[in-house]
């Protein structure tokens, strides 16, 4: 468990072992562990943040928040399962569902004749260099009546640089459909505009510290 820690910490360092570092690991195990259950069972929930125009006060989209509603320990915030979901490899259906659950969601206010705006949706690393997430993100589009503009995804930086080559295959594959795309945390990571040029990006959401 030390060394783990000493990894995590840049490696070239020593770290001794603490009993605080054995409880954190039986808690990572037991979220890990329910993270397999929450997706059969029906436990994540989406709410749905809303972007507003400062100047007409109109809502101009929305962006998809997920939660999971753990039955022991109650509403639980992205932040305290999403990097176990990306560290364990869990994240890959959990996005998959976000996005079939934000289709549903907005074919079922289109059909109850609401206006529908643009849903973004924070797309993971991993999901980025699946070759086939083009074509279920069509399919889900297709089965709720949707057209591809309902649709937005935002990257992060740190995912687009690791792997540039298949990351960049899979943003032109979305734009072919139509889907917006944008960068999330802009000045985080590798910040090189030079690279932006290389991606069919709709919108830079610049960070705060940047």
């Amino acid at each position: 468990t030390a060394m783990y820690y000493a990894k995590a910490n840049g490696r070239n360092n020593y770290q001794f072992f603490r009993t605080d570092m054995n409880s954190r690991a039986v808690q990572r195990l037991f979220v890990e562990s329910s993270l397999r259950r929450a997706l059969k069972l029906g436990e994540f929930l989406l709410y749905y943040q809303p972007q507003i125009d400062l100047v007409s006060g109109a809502m101009t989209g929305a962006e998809a928040l997920i939660r999971w509603m753990h039955p022991e320990r109650g509403l639980t915030g992205p932040l305290e399962f999403i990097p176990i979901a990306e560290a364990s490899g869990q994240i890959v259906p959990i996005t998959q569902w976000v996005i079939k659950e934000a289709c549903r969601q907005l074919g079922a206010w289109r059909a109850e004749g609401r206006r529908v705006v643009p849903v973004s949706i924070n797309l993971d690393a991993s999901s980025l260099l699946r070759h086939d997430l083009a074509p279920s993100v069509e399919v889900s589009l297709a089965e709720n009546g949707l057209q591809a503009s309902a649709i937005e995804f935002e990257v992060t930086e740190s995912s687009l640089m690791r792997d540039l080559d298949q990351a960049n295959r899979t943003l032109q594959a979305l734009r072919r459909i139509g889907v917006k795309l944008s960068i999330d945390d802009f000045g985080t990571g590798y910040s090189s505009l030079a690279y932006l040029k290389r991606f069919p990006i709709d919108r830079l959401k610049i960070d705060r510290s940047f």
